[in-house]
């Protein structure tokens, strides 16, 4: 018989592993090394109309349109460009089950952290008014609590659907 206290331990050993860590707006994001096909240095962004305030547009990856989403306006946080603000290009799933590269922009980035299920707890329940789905939980690093972020989430999965459709 289980008891209640392994049901969390359950969920985050499946969260254990390699997590890259960006700044937005000064706070530390983890996001699955899985996921990430290359970090970028800014660039032109074309932008495409009657798409959400987020998505600034898509940029010419070495023959590749890819859309690029500002994390920083999807959370609305304060967005300043700086000499470290890049792109982290992402393979997101789409409800369809196709995949598709797309860019983040994110403040800056910090380094690649090993999790153990022990460093990482469930997302906390903000109440029935807040969408918590696009968090995998929280770890905590060198004294700080990092949010973990389910990338295939993070833009809704219709709204990143939408977006590829555009694009392609």
């Amino acid at each position: 018989m289980s008891s209640p206290a392994s049901t969390p331990v359950t969920a985050t050993t499946k969260l254990a592993g390699k997590y890259l860590t960006v700044v937005l707006d000064c706070e530390a994001y983890g996001l699955n090394v899985l996921k990430i096909r290359e970090i970028i240095r800014l660039q032109k962004i074309t932008p495409v109309p009657q798409l959400p305030p987020y998505v600034k547009g898509v940029i010419n990856l070495r023959g590749r349109v890819i859309p690029i989403v500002d994390l920083r306006v999807k959370f609305g946080l304060k967005a300043e460009f700086t000499e470290r603000t890049c792109i982290v290009v992402v393979q997101v799933k789409l409800p369809s089950d196709q995949m598709v590269q797309m860019g983040l922009i994110v403040d800056s980035v910090e380094e690649v952290v090993t999790l153990a299920a022990a460093e990482i707890e469930p997302t906390p329940d903000f109440g029935a008014k807040i969408d918590t789905t696009y968090l995998l939980g929280m770890a905590k690093v060198k004294g700080q609590v990092k949010t973990l972020l389910d990338i295939d989430r993070v833009v809704s999965p219709d709204a990143v659907q939408a977006i590829a459709e555009t694009v392609a």
